[in-house]
């Protein structure tokens, strides 16, 4: 105030002595924290440690994978033989089958055998088999005769024609027993090339096939048949069979069959058949062969099938059979039934007076 205002300062003194230390202050709050020291120098090595206690045992690991095979060692020293055992005790039971010995040496010749008992002979059960056909003439399959066996059955063929030459099949032979039936069962084969095709193959429709008929008097006015049902019908059955008999035919030129000759015996009796013909064409079976001993007359005995697709009997079926000899030269009459130059008016005539009989024989075994 009015004092300061008319005071007036005085000039800074000389520095005073040094003063007694004072007592200790309050100890002050912690500082920051230092910066980070540098790196200091490695120390020495220290020495080593004494041996560790032993750690507890580990689990048991997984088992390996196998090794590959060993190669074989080389075979050991032979020991020394053994002393004798004891002798084992008896029992019931079997004991193991042993190793066989070795061969024996060979024995002395022995002395020579009785003679044997005198054998007989009868044919090889393979080496002498013999074929036979048996046809019936009807829609039902035919037997084979005692002493054979039955191979197949089928449809009784007689002949084929093509082109108008004539194949006859002998029906005694296998090859007349067809297993299936077909109205052209063959076809021509060739090379014909025109401007757009070639043909290698057909079935000419004039081409023709013969069978045995079932009708025992099949007549040309029947009208043709084209149905294939109805058509087998019409056609006789046959039997292939096997045996081991020889066989052979007798035909008598009589009324009454022939019997077998000696060491023979009958397998069936029949109507001597020669051959067939028709228009331009016929073919026939051999007189030795069982297919010349027809088992029933028919009149005619064939059927005509043609490749255009039905089958017929034809006014120009003809039949051929072993007449009976009555030493009688009458000249024979046109148009009727005959044999040896004598005349027929009837199937019953013909087959009681004019058409000689067969016999089909069977060697014995």
């Amino acid at each position: 105030s009015e004092v300061f205002n008319y005071t007036r300062l005085a000039e800074k003194g000389s520095p005073g002595e040094e003063g007694h230390a004072g007592p200790q202050g309050v100890k002050g709050a912690p500082g920051s924290p230092g910066q980070p020291g540098s790196k200091g120098s490695s120390g020495a090595d220290g020495t080593d440690g004494g041996r560790g206690a032993d750690g507890i045992a580990g689990r048991d690991g997984a088992v390996g994978v196998n090794g590959a095979k060993g190669h074989s060692g080389s075979p050991g020293n032979t020991g020394e033989k053994g002393r004798r055992g004891t002798n084992g005790m008896h029992s019931r039971k079997r004991g193991l089958t042993g190793i066989p010995g070795r061969k024996g040496r060979g024995g002395t010749k022995g002395s020579k055998g009785a003679r044997g008992k005198q054998g007989t002979c009868t044919p090889h059960e393979y080496e002498y088999n013999h074929p036979i056909v048996r046809h019936s003439h009807s829609v039902a399959v035919p037997e084979c005769p005692s002493g054979y066996k039955s191979l197949w059955t089928g449809y009784s063929l007689v002949m084929f024609e093509g082109n108008g030459k004539a194949l006859a099949e002998d029906i005694g032979e296998a090859g007349s027993c067809l297993e299936e039936f077909q109205i052209l069962p063959f076809l021509q084969t060739y090379s014909d090339c025109g401007e757009d095709e070639c043909l290698y193959a057909s079935k000419s429709p004039s081409d023709k096939s013969y069978w045995l008929s079932v009708d025992p008097d099949g007549h040309f006015s029947q009208p043709r048949m084209t149905d294939i049902e109805d058509i087998k019908n019409h056609i006789g059955r046959c039997r292939a069979c096997l045996g081991q008999r020889f066989t052979l035919t007798r035909h008598s030129f009589k009324t009454t069959a022939p019997d077998c000759p000696k060491h023979f015996s009958e397998l069936w009796t029949g109507y001597s058949h020669m051959m067939i013909s028709t228009s331009g064409s016929g073919g026939g079976t051999q007189l030795s062969s069982t297919g010349s001993c027809l088992e029933f007359f028919h009149n005619p005995t064939f059927l005509e099938c043609l490749g255009a697709g039905y089958c017929y009997y034809s006014i120009t079926h003809v039949d051929y059979w072993l007449a009976i000899n009555n030493n009688n030269t009458v000249a024979v009459l046109p148009g009727r039934y005959w044999a040896s130059g004598n005349v027929y008016n009837g199937y019953e005539e013909v087959m009681e007076r004019g058409i000689s009989r067969c016999t089909v024989c069977g060697r014995n075994t």
